[in-house]
């Protein structure tokens, strides 16, 4: 119980930390493509500071939490974010396959009430991205319109080497955004 308040209390931690960052790229002087490279350079420090803390082997939980509340601060800071920053694009690219990579490590079912969080942030998040030209977030918007992480029947079926339906594997992988829609392209 101790360990979970003290993640808890990390956590909130963080959503201070990031909300600084934001607060300080609405009120820099610098040019917006400046504030921009600021913001995630320190966005990045911030964030691998504290997500060295948790061993994602042990309890991946905290970690999962800590990626919720980077990528709705990303979606905040979007509108005071240069459209010519590639920095933005690159975190995040990079935020987005990080916390794809520990949801795939995830051998049980996330317990409800985060994945319904997580759910709910990826869908605010993505639709606020994409309206200022960032569409980094489509695959975790994809896992996060399932109902669990591993509850989409044609992936069940691939990964048990079950034989799905070939119209079914090739709109999974279109589903799945540019990064796995080429195999549907180089079987075709």
């Amino acid at each position: 119980m101790a360990e979970e308040e003290g993640n808890a209390t990390e956590v909130v931690a963080l959503g201070h930390k990031f909300q600084d960052l934001i607060s300080e790229l609405k009120r820099s002087s610098e040019s917006t493509l400046d504030a921009s490279n600021s913001f995630c350079q320190d966005f990045c420090q911030v964030l691998m500071h504290h997500g060295c803390q948790w061993r994602p082997d042990e309890d991946p939980l905290p970690l999962l939490e800590m990626y919720t509340v980077a990528i709705m601060c990303c979606a905040e800071a979007s509108p005071f974010l240069s459209p010519e920053c590639e920095h933005v694009t690159d975190v995040l690219e990079k935020l987005s396959w990080s916390c794809l990579n520990l949801l795939l490590s995830f051998s049980e079912q996330i317990p409800g009430a985060l994945w319904k969080e997580f759910q709910s942030s990826v869908k605010m998040a993505h639709g606020t991205l994409q309206a200022h030209g960032n569409s980094q977030l489509h695959t975790l918007l994809t896992l996060a319109e399932e109902n669990g992480l591993w509850s989409n029947a044609t992936l069940c079926s691939l990964l048990s080497s079950d034989i799905p339906n070939v119209e079914k594997v090739h709109e999974f992988l279109s589903r799945e955004g540019p990064e796995l829609s080429i195999w549907k392209k180089l079987q075709d």
